[in-house]
């Protein structure tokens, strides 16, 4: 590239700078800018569009074009080439613009006297802001130098826009990270909060995007990639024998000593930009990349490239984690991702989760159910669009968070928690009574958990024992196994808490979604359906022996309730079996009291399971019916994937029908049966349980309410009634059925909780 490229780049960078640092308003800033550009280019056009809304762009200055097409000049994405260049987020260079294709006839612009077209998008951090285009009368293609040159300018038009430089009238030109924004997720944990934004990773933002001295800043880019070096190798030998979290730190290392990564960005820097911004163009250019890649291993790499850019941008600027900001009052955690230890440190100060990235079953989701915590998770370009402090709702029912709302959004939504709030009082005021419907029929509540933290909820909500206490939880938050004596301390203490009431310990619940860091994971096509929960404790046994001894030993004397999750067949649960009763012989041989009475049950999550011979039933001490992977196995439906999740009913007929044969099969053979999963904490699906028999549920404490009340106002018979008809009639499903007899019920039932 030559040194006249380069000088006239940096002149020209040097010139954006002065307007921007002048206190003309947004627009004749704009103004200045697309005279500067065409000047510097040799260009007769250059102008300048930007977002008005997440679809629609506006003209919003020009130079070369008619003047009064600004701000009146508009066009959808991916809509004439200015809108293909927004979609696409690709560069269009043509000597022809009318016969390109997508080229779109706007005579209100007078663009059709110019042949020349080079448009770039407008990126930061890989959103689109807006598009950059020059023209021209002679028919030429743009040389390489002179795209590159535009990609420079354009990147720091996107800072000058971030910091607030083109503020002025109308949408398009509105503060950044000022107007409402409705971002769509997924729900992770049900729940409503409101409260403000606190940032996990804030934001490194570049107040310097131009600089004078290019050997300088080469100098400060080389001292940071060589710190960031350091630290990849410290991270390595950090990582020990940890084969996985080597390669990982390999690829790191790999980006880490890259020549052409540092080269592209030292070319940055030769054509006027601050170390800081030739960072964050590369890296806005790698989330482009990454959103266009199809090829998983691709993306991760990608992502991989983006840590290390934002790890050497947080060294460049000295802006850590830790940005001396406090935490603001009901902070609502914002953030790409999160590991459990971290949202742990957190813990219960927070009033509300929202990740860009993350699964419904993602280590996260379970420490935020497990804390009770309203959770959404695949909510995009959050992070982008989010400050610290800003007003946020998160609705984990309907999976939609409102960033900034206006007034009249945040009305609707504090009636909501109202109305949840006055709902609340009405539970309360069941809390100490039997969850006993019309009928005369009792119905056991129990409640899940899986951290100290839950077993306060134990008495506050009303919940007769813990139906499930995940025991995986404390293997998820450590970086190597628990010792045997800090696991029988930790259930010692459970026991405590629930003061006499039953607590059921499902053992070691692993693989799948739930990867123990210091664990090898096995490349498996399929987690789900491989090698994991009571298939690893089986093929482990020391793990698993470990594990029930801390158990026995923690009850010191008192009744112990284990169950053993994911048993597929019977001599799955009779080697299980096997196993206490050899720990139990070993216990008693090494002088430790035993439990006063131990019963050992199974969790059924196969459909295999229901169909397992008689003996089995009459061998098990109870069962609990998983309905989470129950469900997603039933119907061959993974329930991590958005495309089939929501595709069937849980109230569908042959699920309910399903579930009526293992009810029929646990009552001859007098097996207690429970139902724990997120269906057993919905009020309409545990009311159509109890109507097909099923008398003990397990859910989330803050559940517990709404389904008692229901079942207070219920008569079973009849709800029976509707369901055997609907399945009569062919119905795919019972729910509209249900539904209607319960709006024909008097006002007290029809107020759904």
């Amino acid at each position: 590239m030559g040194d006249g490229i380069e000088t006239e780049s940096r002149k020209l960078l040097g010139r954006l700078r002065d307007a921007m640092a002048s206190d003309d308003a947004g627009q004749a800033r704009l103004d200045k800018i697309t005279n500067l550009i065409a000047t510097s280019m040799g260009c007769e056009v250059c102008s300048i569009y930007l977002f008005r809304d997440e679809d629609t762009l506006e003209l919003c200055a020009t130079e070369g074009l008619k003047a009064d097409a600004v701000h009146e000049t508009r066009m959808k994405m991916g809509e004439g080439l200015v809108g293909r260049v927004a979609k696409r987020k690709r560069i269009i260079n043509t000597p022809n613009a009318p016969q390109a294709p997508g080229f779109r006839f706007m005579p209100e612009t007078g663009e059709e006297l110019y042949s020349s077209f080079l448009g770039i998008p407008v990126q930061r951090l890989g959103e689109t802001l807006g598009v950059l285009v020059v023209q021209s009368k002679a028919a030429r293609e743009f040389s390489s130098d002179e795209v590159y040159a535009l990609e420079v300018v354009a990147m720091v038009l996107a800072e000058m826009a971030e910091l607030g430089a083109f503020v002025g009238e109308g949408a398009a030109m509105s503060a950044r990270h000022s107007q409402p924004v409705l971002v769509r997720g997924t729900v992770g944990q049900e729940g409503v909060a409101e409260g403000h934004v606190w940032l996990h990773e804030p934001r490194v933002v570049v107040s310097n995007p131009v600089a004078d001295d290019p050997v300088r800043e080469t100098e400060r880019l080389n001292e940071a990639v060589d710190q960031l070096r350091v630290s990849v190798d410290q991270m390595m030998s950090m990582a020990g024998g940890d084969k996985d979290q080597q390669q990982v730190l390999e690829a790191y290392r790999m980006f880490a000593n890259s020549k052409g990564w540092l080269r592209r960005m030292e070319e940055d820097i030769s054509r006027g930009l601050s170390a800081e911004a030739a960072v964050e163009k590369e890296q806005s250019l790698a989330r482009s990349r990454m959103g266009q890649a199809s090829d998983a291993y691709l993306r991760e790499r990608l992502s991989d490239l983006d840590d290390l850019s934002n790890r050497l941008l947080r060294i460049l600027t000295g802006q850590g984690a830790d940005t001396g900001a406090e935490m603001p009052p009901n902070p609502i955690l914002v953030a790409r991702n999160i590991g459990p230890a971290e949202l742990l440190e957190y813990g219960r100060s927070l009033r509300g989760i929202v990740l860009e990235g993350g699964s419904v079953g993602s280590h996260a989701a379970i420490v935020a159910r497990a804390l009770a915590i309203p959770l959404i998770v695949h909510a995009s370009r959050i992070t982008n669009d989010a400050l610290n402090g800003d007003r946020i709702m998160v609705d984990g029912e309907q999976g939609v968070v409102h960033l900034r709302p206006d007034e009249t959004v945040a009305a609707a939504f504090r009636d909501k928690i109202a109305m949840q709030a006055e709902a609340q009082e009405r539970y309360t005021s069941i809390r100490d009574k039997a969850a006993e419907t019309k009928c005369g029929t009792i119905i056991s509540m129990h409640m899940n958990a899986g951290l100290m933290a839950d077993l306060p909820s134990l008495e506050g909500s009303g919940a007769e024992g813990v139906g499930l206490f995940r025991t995986e939880l404390q293997f998820l938050v450590r970086s190597q196994m628990p010792k045997r004596s800090e696991l029988s301390a930790l259930y010692s203490r459970v026991l405590d808490a629930a003061n006499g009431k039953r607590v059921v310990f499902r053992t070691l619940d692993i693989g799948s979604d739930k990867v123990l860091p210091y664990m090898k994971p096995n490349d498996e096509p399929n987690p789900a359906l491989g090698w994991r929960a009571i298939r690893v404790g089986l093929d482990k046994p020391g793990i698993m022996r470990m594990q029930l001894q801390a158990l026995i030993r923690a009850a010191n004397g008192r009744p112990l309730s284990v169950m053993f999750p994911f048993v597929a067949q019977f001599e799955e649960y009779r080697a299980a079996k096997l196993e206490m009763d050899k720990t139990l012989a070993t216990e008693k041989r090494l002088g430790h009291v035993l439990p006063s009475r131990i019963e050992v049950g199974a969790m059924l999550e196969t459909p295999s399971l229901a169909f397992a011979p008689r003996k089995f039933f009459e061998e098990v001490e109870f069962l609990s019916i998983g309905g989470n992977d129950l469900k997603q196995f039933f119907f061959a439906a993974d329930r991590e994937n958005e495309l089939v999740r929501r595709r069937y009913d849980t109230l569908n007929v042959s699920f309910l029908t399903f579930l009526e044969g293992i009810v029929d099969r646990c009552r001859e053979t007098g097996t207690p049966l429970s139902f724990c999963g997120e269906d057993a904490g919905r009020p309409v699906e545990a009311l159509c349980f109890a109507a097909i028999g099923m008398t003990s549920f397990s859910m989330r404490p803050a559940s517990i309410g709404p389904v008692k009340s229901l079942l207070r106002r219920s008569h079973l018979g009849e709800v029976r009634d509707v369901i055997y008809a609907s399945r009569d009639r062919g119905d795919q499903s019972v729910r509209a059925a249900v539904m209607d007899y319960l709006r024909h019920q008097p006002t007290e039932v029809r107020k759904l909780p």
